[in-house]
C-alpha cells in the first residue's frame, strides 16, 4: 500500500489519462469520512492509524479501508515503520487537484460568459 509522490495530474497520453486520475482523487474526496481524516492529516506531519480512530470516532477497520482509499488515490503517503505505519498528505498530489479545480472552475465560467453573449 505504497504511494509515491505525485507532482502533476499530466500522464501520457493527455487528456483521458490526467481526467481519469482526477476523478480518482474526487471520487477519494467524496466520502465525509475521508475528508474529516484528510483535514486531521493536514494538521500533522505524518501520524500512525491509531491517531486518526481517536479523532474521527470511527472504527479501526473503517478508517484502514479509508485510508486505503486515499493511499491509492495518490492524496495521502504511506510510510511502514516498524510498530505502526504512519500516513501524511502528499502535498504535491493535494496542490494538483487544486489546480485542476481551478481550472475546470475556470472553463465553466468562460462557457457561461460564452453562453450569455450568444443570448443577447
Amino acid at each position: 500500500m505504497k504511494s509515491s509522490p505525485t507532482q502533476s495530474l499530466d500522464f501520457s497520453p493527455p487528456g483521458d489519462c490526467e481526467e481519469a486520475r482526477a476523478a480518482c482523487i474526487y471520487a477519494a474526496l467524496g466520502h465525509g469520512a475521508r475528508l474529516r481524516i484528510l483535514r486531521h492529516l493536514l494538521a500533522q506531519d505524518a501520524c500512525c492509524c491509531k491517531e486518526i480512530v481517536s479523532t474521527v470516532d470511527l472504527a479501526q477497520s473503517t478508517v484502514s479501508q479509508h485510508l486505503k482509499v486515499l493511499v491509492q488515490s495518490g492524496l495521502v503517503d504511506y510510510r511502514p515503520e516498524r510498530q505502526s505505519s504512519r500516513y501524511s498528505v502528499n502535498q504535491q498530489a493535494l496542490a494538483a487537484i487544486r489546480a485542476h479545480l481551478g481550472t475546470l472552475a475556470d472553463c465553466c465560467v468562460i462557457q457561461r460568459k460564452k453562453s450569455e453573449n450568444h443570448v443577447e
